[in-house]
């Protein structure tokens, strides 16, 4: 391993970064840059390093969740700081598309990210397979590497094609705006069912700490921290957000942590657990369908 002191007017933290070979892993490529799989029984997920760190196929047997567009930022799922007004557009190659380091740490795949010039962060994304729970766990970590404080929550972004069926558990006179898209309220649950319009369309919603889409017979389920009371999501942001693309393209399934204050060298760590599995009924809203979502998020 490698420690590497940083300066140049940021703050001294120490970083591990290594190339290390992953017995146990499915895919063990030569070249550490290349993509790595993981799997959890029927359930697989392979991560690029070399394309910043982004997780480009989240399957179940031969069934793919993510998109698969080949046109930049609408495929795979990639991570974001939070809020979006401090970097605006595009994203910052050093989080979402440069390489990063790769290391073994037990059972868990690390990725860490380059130093930007732009935000004082430095990004660590841990894979983790996770059998007792059937999931996959991916916690984030930020770590303000600038020599003063700064508020920054963390951003999950996955691409998935238009078509299927999204919910989650909220009101849905809290869906902001309002009738932007055509959801729907039955069971306690908000759905969505992916539209064609000719606009960019994102709606915010503060839900119960879940999000979840049905599609080609599986469901897809992400579990995180739910934000209340004193956890909120930063200015103008959401704990849940939909982005639908122009036409019928793709849609984005986004999820985002508590803004937090971090001192020099002082981090966060946010957690999603991933579970995919096949419908015990159709992809359409129902009260076994939101009954088989709420029990994965409950594991």
């Amino acid at each position: 391993m490698k420690k590497i002191v940083l300066t140049l007017g940021f703050a001294v933290c120490a970083t591990i970064q290594a190339n290390a070979q992953f017995p146990g892993f499915q895919a063990q490529p030569q070249d550490p840059s290349e993509p790595y799989t993981i799997t959890v029984g029927e359930v697989s997920m392979t991560i690029d390093a070399g394309r910043g760190a982004k997780i480009m196929s989240y399957k179940y047997n031969d069934t793919e969740m993510l998109s698969q567009r080949t046109m930049a930022n609408q495929f795979g799922s990639t991570f974001w700081t939070s809020p979006q007004v401090e970097w605006n557009w595009p994203p910052i190659p050093e989080y979402d598309s440069r390489k990063y380091s790769v290391e073994k740490d037990g059972e868990s795949l690390v990725m860490t990210s380059q130093l930007t010039t732009k935000l004082p962060f430095r990004i660590t994304k841990r894979f983790t397979p996770n059998p007792k729970k059937k999931a996959i766990t991916i916690s984030y970590t930020i770590t303000n590497e600038g020599d003063a404080e700064r508020q920054v929550a963390p951003w999950e972004i996955s691409r998935v094609n238009n078509e299927g069926l999204i919910f989650f558990e909220a009101p849905i006179e809290t869906i902001d705006p309002a009738d932007l898209m055509p959801f729907t309220s039955e069971y306690g649950i908000s759905w969505y069912v992916p539209d064609e319009a000719r606009q960019n369309r994102k709606i915010n919603a503060d839900g119960t700490g879940w999000l979840a889409y049905a599609g080609n017979g599986m469901l897809m389920v992400k579990k995180f921290t739910d934000l209340k009371g004193n956890l909120q999501p930063a200015p103008k942001e959401a704990e849940i957000q939909v982005y639908v693309n122009s036409g019928k393209t793709y849609i984005e399934l986004e999820s985002q942590g508590a803004y937090t204050m971090l001192q020099p060298c002082e981090s966060l760590t946010w957690t999603v657990n991933w579970y995919l599995m096949p419908l015990k009924s159709d992809a359409v809203p129902s009260k076994k369908l939101a009954k088989q979502a709420k029990k994965a998020a409950k594991k």
